[in-house]
């Protein structure tokens, strides 16, 4: 407990971590790239970050764009804030807030790409309305993302991923890819190599990690 506290005291005093509580958890929607970042860089968001492996890896990757991770524990957005501190990753920041409320803390079109790295399945058929990939937070995304923006997923749970697909084909998406075994794909180059804890885990395990990527499709 005294090192979570001690980890709590540090965010409350670091600029890369956005919080409630703090100015710039409400002043920075729609104002991330000049108010935050300085520049007029990419945003990409990863959902549910945890300690920040795709925010971290991401960026080490493509240092002309700017990345915030989001998640709701304070204690494992330190890890990757240190990290990001300590490697110089100016252009990198992470933001505790549920993603429910992301709207709150983006401007439409104001994100680029999201990042949805092995969500929680929520396997109950009444927690249906808390996936990642719902229709709810599908809406949420398509109002947040500029034109032609991408959402990536990646999981090792086969029913999240069919009803992913299922949800998708009903919506009005486009360029969407997908594929069941990441790793004996023609995609595997999107993940860059970068794999969360939870990723390596699972592959000790012997299970598959299914990929896809899809826009929205616009209005012609």
């Amino acid at each position: 407990m005294r090192k979570k506290l001690q980890r709590f005291s540090d965010n409350a005093q670091r600029r890369n971590i956005i919080e409630p509580g703090k100015a710039s958890y409400v002043q920075l929607k729609g104002q991330w790239r000049t108010d935050y970042f300085n520049n007029q860089h990419d945003l990409v968001v990863e959902l549910g970050c945890g300690k920040g492996a795709y925010t971290l890896g991401l960026a080490q990757q493509f240092p002309h764009k700017n990345f915030v991770g989001v998640d709701i524990k304070g204690a494992r957005l330190w890890v990757g804030s240190s990290y990001a501190l300590a490697h110089a990753l100016y252009q990198v920041a992470f933001l505790r807030t549920k993603i429910e409320q992301l709207d709150q803390c983006f401007a439409p079109g104001e994100v680029s790409e999201f990042y949805i790295p092995f969500p929680d399945p929520r396997p109950r058929d009444r927690d249906e309305k808390r996936r990642l990939t719902s229709p709810r937070f599908l809406a949420l995304y398509r109002q947040l993302l500029q034109p032609g923006g991408f959402v990536h997923l990646k999981t090792d749970d086969a029913a999240l991923f069919s009803y992913t697909l299922a949800v998708l084909r009903s919506q009005a998406v486009s360029s969407l890819v997908y594929t069941e075994d990441l790793y004996r794909s023609e995609w595997l180059a999107v993940h860059y190599g970068i794999q969360t804890a939870y990723e390596q885990q699972f592959l000790a395990q012997g299970a598959s990690i299914k990929y896809l990527r899809f826009a929205f499709a616009t209005a012609n």
